[in-house]
């Protein structure tokens, strides 16, 4: 049986879950509500606030959807409930990072500054503190969306591995290469 789909979801105070006609798992908490369509061969059961997620048969199609979406549904009840946070580090001189609201303004080393408009359910903080690179930081209670900004964001300069210029993630670790050696 498959390890990460057999563990049961424990649903904290404050946080409610349905299950509606056609595996749909809405979950609700103070930081928001998420929606989650689930495959119809896989049954979900609540009891006693601890969600449970079963299949039907040992295939290998069921035993991947098995552990997907009892994943799925965990991230779910951690986001309503904590929220996800995911902090970005630019890294090079001249680099820096603001914000507007939702409107991060990046500048990269570009001709023109990167304007980027974060969607409204991650909220979006930049800061800069002298002498240590600008952190711009992405919270939301939707894991995937979180996940698909940052890499969005990092996507318009990824560290390269020479210098390590860049964006990258906080706590990234980048192997670096060595450069050219000068011949004789």
């Amino acid at each position: 049986m498959s390890r990460i789909g057999k563990m049961p979801i424990t649903i904290p105070n404050g946080v409610t879950v349905e299950v509606s006609q056609g595996n749909v798992v809405k979950v609700k908490g103070p930081k928001g509500e998420l929606t989650q369509q689930v495959d119809k061969d896989l049954e979900i059961k609540i009891e006693d606030g601890v969600l449970t997620v079963h299949r039907p048969t040992e295939q290998k199609r069921h035993r991947a959807m098995h552990g997907l979406y009892r994943s799925l549904i965990a991230n779910m009840v951690e986001g309503v409930s904590n929220g996800f946070v995911k902090e970005l580090e630019v890294v090079g001189v001249g680099y820096r990072a603001n914000n507007t609201g939702q409107l991060l303004e990046l500048i990269l080393g570009f001709s023109h500054p990167v304007m980027f408009y974060v969607p409204d359910e991650v909220k979006v903080t930049a800061s800069q503190e002298k002498g240590k690179n600008p952190i711009v930081r992405l919270e939301s209670h939707d894991k995937q969306l979180l996940g698909q900004v940052a890499a969005k964001i990092r996507s318009f300069r990824k560290p390269e591995p020479y210098k390590g210029k860049g964006i990258r993630f906080v706590g990234e670790v980048l192997r670096k290469k060595a450069g050219k050696t000068a011949a004789k």
